[in-house]
């Protein structure tokens, strides 16, 4: 069989190459003409894939709808599809446009939970944190922090290694935390020297929070789940009182329909009061929209090889700088979002300065300003509001409850999302029954097949490990699809050009922005979001995506403007 059939046969159910008419003589054209179809039946067919996907969700009778494609959402599509649950998942935006995308990149276990007392969200943390540093290695990193104590923070000291003592009993690792001031100087060379009196270095891990949330979506596709962006719920459908489904509206071919479920979950992230406003019995649980805002900086403006923990000089609030993705990740802040949630968060002029007068403070000699910042990027983070003053001071563990037969979850961490998963499925007993076990014993994601890269790809083992964390068992289907010379790395990235290839045909792109700011990092990672390679992504995804010339013009006019508006340094 010819590449295009064979796309077409592995992006279409094989319901929908039994009923829709165009995919089959598609195909049929493709073996009777052969191995190249057509550049517009290519770019109809490829039209008719959202048509095609909103008929098997019309044909199709659904145990669970998901409404939210953030990591939370996710997880519980990965879990319900493993139960045997026919489920569907919709997105009003991109999938992983919201939070899940705007992280600080880190699976950790919580060590300034401990703080606030909350020893159980951190033992919990600390536990899923170790489960997807052995299912998911190359995607899920551990990495070294390094917390540097000066001589007046004797106290400071103190509680720290007993808390770091603790830590290691929870994750059943001792480590040795203490490091001399030389040693942390030989980390961070340029880090403030006066009254420095030693380090403390302790283990967490790091990711891609937005390839992570597509890790799940693959698997969840993979046992069966469905899943559709820029899909929104205009309404819920409700049978005496009770929400048994919901109305879609495609925001892409404008197509509408009701669709009924046994269960409705709203996973909405800061969106789900909204969403609850269509229910008549309201719980008092809303939701605090607290903003964390990061800069991006190249490594050589601040070359560090460790995490390196930064307690900020007003605030007193700890900070970070990370390596991440060849960059240098700088957060982050911790306020009240009082702006529109409908509207793109972007980090402030007070925000920008707040971090550059940690940074500043850390690193005196280096003179960062904001000339030196690559990107910004701000996520607004769920979290269950109990009137604290002090936003850092609320708790990040997660809350489920029902309304009128509308399941909510929202808060939690980015760690615990299978958690969070499983507790949202075990509160549906009274719709969907009991569901299997999918305690400790059972992996969440499908065990790799390769370890290693075969001797014809000429690929090193960390790139190819890297591959594998993002695309799992699939990889070697991206890396055959690869053309002269897109298994080499984007300058200043660690992304292949394959990669964009890829994303562009399998992983239901439908703006430029889902390219570029989140099937990979590049708008985050290069200068000026990448305008300067934008002619040869165009060679590159331009065909995968169907998209004409006066298309293509339009996605990079929008997608430098959002660049700008929400990635960028303010002025």
């Amino acid at each position: 069989m010819d590449r295009y059939s064979t796309w077409l046969r592995n992006s279409f159910p094989p319901t929908a190459l039994r009923e829709n008419k165009a995919v089959r003589e598609a195909i049929g054209h493709c073996h009777d003409h052969g191995e190249i179809a057509t550049d517009d039946r290519k770019k109809k067919v490829m039209r008719s894939k959202r048509e095609d996907i909103f008929y098997k969700i019309k044909t199709s009778r659904w145990d669970l709808i998901i409404i939210g494609g953030g990591i939370t959402g996710a997880g519980i599509m990965r879990e319900a599809a493993r139960c045997g649950l026919n489920t569907l998942l919709v997105e009003q935006r991109d999938f992983s446009w919201g939070t899940s995308s705007r992280s600080g990149q880190l699976v950790h276990g919580g060590l300034r939970y401990m703080k606030q007392g909350d020893f159980g969200l951190t033992y919990k943390s600390v536990k899923e944190r170790r489960r997807l540093l052995r299912e998911l290695p190359g995607l899920v990193k551990s990495f070294g922090l390094m917390m540097a104590l000066y001589k007046e923070g004797w106290i400071d000291r103190l509680i720290i290694r007993s808390a770091l003592f603790v830590y290691d009993i929870m994750s059943r690792n001792f480590r040795r935390h203490k490091y001399s001031a030389e040693d942390v100087i030989n980390h961070a060379p340029d880090i403030k020297p006066g009254n420095l009196a030693c380090g403390l270095l302790f283990f967490e891990s790091i990711t891609d929070d937005a390839r992570l949330v597509f890790r799940v979506l693959q698997q969840a596709m993979e046992d069966g789940g469905t899943a559709l962006n820029y899909c929104r719920v205009s309404d819920l459908l409700k049978n005496n009182g009770r929400v048994t489904g919901v109305t879609l509206e495609d925001v892409i071919t404008e197509n509408k329909l009701n669709v009924r479920a046994r269960q409705v979950i709203n996973a909405t992230g800061v969106w789900v009061d909204s969403l609850r406003g269509h229910v008549t019995r309201i719980n008092r649980k809303t939701i605090r929209p607290l903003r964390g805002s990061h800069l991006v900086l190249s490594a050589d403006r601040l070359p560090i090889t460790k995490s390196i923990i930064m307690t900020h000089p007003t605030s007193g609030r700890p900070g970070f700088a990370s390596p991440w993705e060849g960059r240098i990740l700088v957060g982050n802040t911790d306020i009240d979002h009082a702006d529109d949630l409908d509207a793109e968060a972007a980090i402030s002029p007070e925000e920008v300065g707040y971090l550059l007068e940690n940074l500043r403070h850390h690193f005196p000699g280096l003179g960062i300003d904001k000339t030196d910042i690559i990107a910004t990027f701000s996520g607004v983070r769920p979290v269950i509001g109990t009137g604290k003053k002090n936003p850092s001071s609320e708790s990040r563990d997660h809350a489920v409850w029902q309304e009128d037969g509308l399941l909510t979850v929202t808060g939690g961490k980015l760690t615990t999302f299978r958690l969070i998963a499983l507790d949202a499925l075990r509160k549906t007993r009274t719709s969907l029954g009991a569901l299997p076990d999918l305690g400790k014993e059972h992996p969440f994601f499908t065990p790799l097949k390769e370890t290693n890269p075969p001797i014809k790809i000429k690929l090193n083992n960390k790139t190819f490990e890297r591959l594998q964390g993002r695309y799992g068992n699939r990889v070697m289907e991206l890396i055959d699809a690869a053309k002269e010379g897109e298994l080499d790395e984007i300058p200043g990235t660690q992304t292949l050009w394959a990669e964009l290839r890829w994303a562009a045909k399998h992983e239901m792109v439908v703006h430029l922005e889902d390219l570029m700011l989140r099937r990979t990092r590049i708008a985050l990672l290069l200068c000026k979001g990448g305008e300067e390679y934008l002619p040869r992504i165009r060679t590159i995804c331009q065909m995968e995506l169907g998209w004409d010339d006066e298309t293509w013009l339009r996605e990079e006019t929008r997608y430098l403007d959002t660049w700008r508006r929400f990635y960028g340094v303010p002025d």
